[in-house]
């Protein structure tokens, strides 16, 4: 066995359920996850209850990350109809936009020309626009992000046609960038007879030709992997219809390392995927002293180590190559050996 030195990586998609999914996830246990998983600063999204789509919601979040976040935590704005006259105003404490042009859940959906007009007119032009598109709906942010000048980047993209697409309009030089959860390069439509609900996310599984269509272009096209860390509770995962969504932060890492072990992808480029596009593509400051220090050999993931609430991962019992031994954020370390030594409300808030 050997040991890896490790920039502190950054997932810029999770939901850590606040406010009103503390059943599922809060700050706390979200932001431990995230250490467990090598992970020192994470973007957390706004489809919560209620959504983030005016300041004063923001504000009742930013209190709860200074209480209880183990480490650094932006939040998303969500784009809303009724809310979009709060864009301006939620622009000054939103590290970026979110606009659901697919399915999602409460007010968040957008598919009126109007208000993805708006959005791209009145959000503050030094802040990321962020999609959720699949399908057809990646071509509309293309065109918008042509429109408007202005850059767009691509969540959880996990179709072949949708890769091939961001990768052509990346050849115009159109401003565009993407993410792939790692959950999209290590299972695919065969693992749902395995898993059944518990492999259930959105977008949902690819078939072998998008999984291959992924790997494919994670030296170019791809410039982040982000977990879409969504968590669940065993028992809503056995309700009929079950909530989509699977964890992440605390398997990513290791993922993407046994990767580099079987000689699908470089360690450089996994620091690039995790770490240095993720700060580039959405102005993240410095974590100056922080550095992450990862043991290499046999190891297998497994529900009963997990720092997330809900306890359980699709992985359970998959063999990886690595583990996470250390953290040290701003020169104080904050996780070892599986526990998290980080003070509640020492993370920062991402603006």
């Amino acid at each position: 066995m050997s040991e890896l030195l490790l920039p502190g990586l950054i997932d810029v998609h999770t939901h850590l359920r606040v406010p009103g999914g503390e059943h599922k996830e809060d700050f706390a246990t979200g932001t431990a996850a995230a250490l467990a998983g090598g992970v020192t600063m994470v973007l957390g999204m706004p489809n919560t209850s209620p959504p983030i789509t005016t300041a004063a919601v923001m504000d009742d979040v930013h209190q709860l990350i200074a209480r209880d976040a183990v480490c650094d935590v932006g939040m998303f704005g969500g784009a809303s109809t009724a809310d979009i006259a709060h864009l301006p105003t939620l622009g000054t404490k939103a590290k970026a936009l979110k606009i659901y042009l697919n399915d999602t859940f409460g007010k968040l959906r957008v598919d009126e020309v109007p208000t993805l007009v708006q959005c791209f007119k009145t959000w503050p032009r030094d802040k990321m626009i962020a999609m959720h598109a699949e399908k057809q709906s990646v071509a509309v942010g293309i065109a918008l992000a042509t429109v408007y000048e202005r850059p767009v980047h691509f969540c959880h993209i996990s179709r072949k046609e949708e890769i091939e697409l961001i990768a052509d309009a990346k050849m115009r030089g159109l401003p565009v960038t993407c993410e792939v959860a790692p959950h999209h390069l290590f299972l695919g439509a065969a693992d749902y007879e395995r898993l059944g609900a518990f492999a259930d996310m959105r977008p949902i599984l690819g078939t072998p030709d998008d999984v291959a269509a992924l790997w494919a272009h994670l030296g170019d096209t791809v410039d982040c992997i982000a977990t879409d860390h969504a968590p669940h509770t065993i028992a809503e995962k056995q309700n009929d219809p079950p909530p989509p969504g699977v964890v992440g932060l605390e398997t990513s890492l290791v993922l993407m390392l046994t990767a580099v072990r079987d000689n699908k992808i470089s360690l450089e480029r996994v620091i690039d995927l995790m770490h240095t596009n993720p700060r580039r593509i959405f102005d993240l400051p410095v974590q100056p002293d922080t550095q992450v220090t990862v043991e290499t050999g046999n190891f297998t993931i497994r529900n009963a180590d997990l720092k997330t609430k809900v306890g359980w991962t699709p992985f359970d019992g998959r063999e990886v190559a690595a583990r996470v031994r250390r953290v040290v954020l701003r020169g104080a370390t904050v996780f070892e050996d599986g526990a998290v030594l980080a003070a509640a409300g020492s993370g920062q808030i991402i603006i």
